[in-house]
């Protein structure tokens, strides 16, 4: 069964090129990224894997980590690692999970072909309390915007912290949206800077926290 948003995930160990990772445990009280990915020495792939290791400073800053995954094995995974840093002019900060078994493929459902046992393109982003909160299945020939991936991120964290949601298109420091379920009085105290009636369901302030 596919797993919904707002479910605990699935806890697992499995072999990584940084060594046997627990989930939980390697993503501890923080957010987290899981990713899997087709196959090892494939363009899209080895491009994906470069940009994420290129984030570092950006995971860190929203204390989050970032673990890779697909059904190779694991000498493949380290051998290729190599190719990533070289041709990506990067160093690989992230283990990349080797699930040969597929045992974390079918908890997450990353296998979604009979004729195909290739992992899809997906992406699970995990709060601290070890639930789901996003989850994007990408089609092989198209490779994942990470940028895209932080700001849901973003959105993520700031609207745990405050009564708000984010607009279309939204990004960090713009105005975000006040919830419809917080009344006028309510929205006075919450949100000092003020804001704007567009219409009794819509009303906008500035992120609250900047």
């Amino acid at each position: 069964m596919s797993l919904l948003l707002g479910d605990t995930v699935p806890n697992f160990t499995q072999e990584s090129t940084d060594g046997p990772i627990d989930l939980y445990d390697f993503f501890g009280d923080g957010w987290g990224i899981l990713f899997s990915h087709p196959a090892d020495f494939t363009p899209v792939c080895t491009t994906e894997l470069g940009a994420v290791a290129g984030l570092k400073g950006q995971f860190d800053k929203r204390n989050t980590k970032v673990i890779g995954l697909s059904v190779d094995e694991l000498a493949s995974h380290r051998d290729w690692v190599k190719d990533i840093e070289d041709t990506q002019n990067v160093k690989l900060n992230f283990p990349i999970i080797a699930d040969s078994d597929q045992k974390v493929a079918n908890l997450y459902s990353m296998i979604q072909s009979e004729d195909n046992k290739m992992t899809v393109r997906s992406v699970f982003i995990i709060d601290p309390e070890k639930k789901l909160r996003l989850t994007i299945t990408y089609p092989a020939a198209t490779g994942r915007n990470f940028a895209e991936i932080l700001r849901v991120l973003d959105s993520l964290q700031l609207t745990d912290g405050y009564k708000v949601a984010t607009p279309t298109n939204w990004r960090d420091g713009d105005d975000v949206i006040v919830l419809p379920a917080v009344s006028n009085e309510e929205a006075d105290e919450l949100f000092p800077k003020g804001y704007e009636v567009v219409r009794p369901y819509l009303r906008t302030t500035p992120q609250p926290n900047k």
